[in-house]
């Protein structure tokens, strides 16, 4: 009994009370709910979950912005109802999609950024599968119009995050991606030029390679494709995967040529919930001019009301975040990006200076702007001398709250383990020298309790996307 209470507000708190116990157990229970529950409690209940999440400050692993502004929440909330499909119902909502486009095509140099040719998706993925379906479609046309055989396309790219091997295998595309080697942590143009033949649809580089960060040289791959076509007729198109360089090249190293500087590029696909800046759920493809974009892949829908045309393998999704986007492209402009992200860079050449001090460390990337995305990358030493790995450096920063994936390279460095550490507007030099201090405390426990078995990556858990 709750002493001074009078009897009704006790016997309100008990029903609460046996009502969040149900609830909860419902929650637990492999079936949906029978019955309604009270709104508040059942917030309650959600909230307490979503607590026991990681911190995602601490979250070097993600490439996605965790952070918003107020002002971006509010947007969000006023577009939470707007479909951005049904452009005659939201009219709006529609221009300021194009609008990002054609600011997108002034971006990336495209040759008529006025007349720009390319729409918004829901991350980097489907703007990949969509250009990888233009890819397709053209390479089939052109072989079609010259009498040839289409059944054995292949794709050729670096070592590229799961969406190209997705859109491989969903659209039966065989994939060659060039593994990593000693000195080489992507596709350059010769091992690029290895790889292609006339059943080539395209080639891939990467502006940001997953594993490392680094910027692949599209430049160069094209020169060495613009040769192979002056040699042999054969003539091989270019999409840039630009889902995080997309967005930090332009404004941190606008002196690098990579975009539709080059004629052989055709389309460049970005992530704008990665360091776009943009709330979770929006990717941008573009494509050179509108004779890229095959015009069968693009379909007129007219049940919503108006003629809509639509290039998207998702249809009915929220507004908000092209919205945010927008947003964000107007609020900081070309200075604004430059300023975010090269407070990036420079807390990631801050880590990078602390890492070889640290232990048998050595740096891979150290997150040069013109290099790669604000990133650091490291390895052990080739004799580190000690029993413990970067599994249980990146096992012991998570018991820290830290998220700093250890994984293998692939091709020739597959059994090479490597850790890398994004570094986002909202991650602090005050968070990442906290950081370090907790890795120095790290390292020295391991060495001061040798370890007896190296976890295995399947016992680590980690992931390096």
């Amino acid at each position: 009994m709750l002493v001074g209470m009078p009897l009704h507000q006790q016997s309100d708190i008990a029903e609460k009370t046996a009502a969040l116990r149900a609830l909860a157990g419902e929650m637990r229970a492999p079936r949906f709910p029978e019955q309604p529950a009270d709104g508040r409690a059942t917030f309650q209940l959600v909230r307490q979950e979503l607590a026991l999440d990681g911190n995602a400050n601490q979250n070097l692993a993600t490439f996605c912005s965790t952070f918003e502004t107020e002002e971006e929440k509010a947007l969000m909330e006023l577009s939470i109802n707007k479909n951005l499909i049904d452009k005659d119902e939201y009219p709006q909502a529609a221009e300021i999609e194009s609008r990002c486009v054609h600011m997108l095509a002034d971006l990336w140099h495209a040759p008529d950024a006025g007349n720009a040719c390319g729409t918004s998706a829901i991350g980097s993925s489907e703007a990949c599968m969509l250009a990888g379906m233009a890819m397709l479609r053209r390479w089939r046309n052109r072989r079609k119009a010259e009498g040839k055989p289409t059944d054995t396309p292949n794709l050729v790219c670096g070592p590229v995050q799961v969406v190209w091997h997705k859109f491989c295998r969903y659209w039966d595309v065989e994939i060659r991606e060039v593994g990593m080697a000693p000195g080489r942590y992507g596709m350059d143009a010769e091992t690029m030029l290895a790889q292609v033949d006339e059943n080539t649809i395209g080639v891939v580089p990467t502006l940001g390679v997953t594993y490392t960060g680094i910027y692949e040289d599209v430049a160069s791959m094209a020169t060495a494709l613009d040769d192979l076509q002056q040699r042999t007729g054969l003539d091989v198109d270019i999409h840039v995967d630009g889902a995080s360089g997309g967005f930090t090249a332009p404004f941190c190293a606008p002196d690098l040529v990579w975009d539709f500087r080059i004629p052989r590029v055709k389309s460049i696909s970005a992530s704008g919930h990665k360091f776009g800046l943009a709330p979770l759920g929006v990717g941008w493809v573009l494509f050179r001019d509108r004779a890229e974009l095959p015009d069968e892949l693009v379909f007129h829908v007219t049940y919503l009301g108006g003629d809509m045309p639509t290039f998207q393998i998702n249809f009915s999704r929220p507004a908000g975040q092209i919205i945010t986007q927008y947003y964000g492209f107007l609020r900081l402009g070309r200075e604004g990006y430059a300023a975010v992200h090269g407070n990036s860079y420079d807390t990631a050449r801050w880590l990078a200076d602390q890492i070889p001090g640290l232990g048998p460390l050595e740096l891979i990337y150290d997150g040069d702007p013109a290099g790669g995305i604000p990133a650091v990358t490291w390895t052990m030493s080739e004799n580190p001398g000690v029993t413990w790995t970067l599994f249980e450096l990146a096992d012991k920063l998570r018991s820290r709250g830290w998220q700093v994936p250890a994984y293998p390279l692939t091709g020739a460095l597959e059994h090479q383990i490597v850790q890398r550490a994004l570094i986002r507007m909202d991650i602090s030099l005050a968070e990442i020298e906290i950081l370090v201090r907790d890795m120095a405390e790290a390292i020295d426990f391991l060495n001061k309790h040798p370890v007896a078995v190296p976890m295995t990556q399947e016992e680590a858990g980690n992931f390096h996307h």
